[in-house]
């Protein structure tokens, strides 16, 4: 999926999460600002600088057959990514702490808006440029995002993230690697 690699490197450098074995990003990603309840990050690479803002959710449930459950979850990150030497603005992500259930989607909300978010491994991605920047501006109007997922075991998870400090965030990142 996109930018996997870049994803690796996040979680690695956030808290030991590795979807793929890249590790040289970690050695060299530094948390640069924060803003609110989000980090700012970056690293450098063979193809240039990336940039990405992040927040771990202030809550999240698991619901098992309409009922609670308790489930062991790695790290969860909601993340947007800014990797200007690849063309790629403002790229929203979620880490969900476990594998998705193989081709489900997940259901991303802010407020009235809606978004379906396409899965792989432990990531979940939007389908499309315009549908990121859709995304991004309804984070920066927003109070707090909410993220529905399935687990490969089929749990559903509810992750509640808060956007406070969002925009200030997206704004150091733009500027550490514009």
């Amino acid at each position: 999926m996109k930018f996997k690699a870049m994803i690796a490197a996040v979680g690695l450098g956030l808290g030991g999460l590795a979807l793929t074995g890249v590790t040289a990003f970690a050695q060299v990603s530094s948390r640069i600002d924060g803003s609110g309840d989000w980090s700012v990050f970056k690293t450098t690479t063979s193809e240039g600088a990336v940039c990405w803002v992040t927040t771990a959710p202030t809550e999240w449930v698991a619901m098992r057959a309409g009922k609670k459950v308790d489930v062991n979850r790695g790290d969860i990150y909601l993340m947007v990514s800014v990797w200007p030497d690849r063309g790629v603005s403002n790229e929203v992500s979620v880490i969900a702490g476990y594998p998705y259930a193989k081709d489900s989607r997940v259901r991303a909300s802010i407020g009235d808006a809606n978004f379906t978010m396409y899965t792989d491994g432990e990531g979940a991605w939007l389908g499309s440029p315009d549908d990121d920047g859709s995304m991004v501006k309804a984070m920066k109007r927003g109070r707090s995002a909410t993220v529905v997922g399935e687990s490969g075991r089929g749990t559903e998870t509810t992750d509640t993230f808060s956007l406070m400090g969002f925009s200030a965030a997206l704004t150091a990142a733009e500027k550490a690697c514009g």
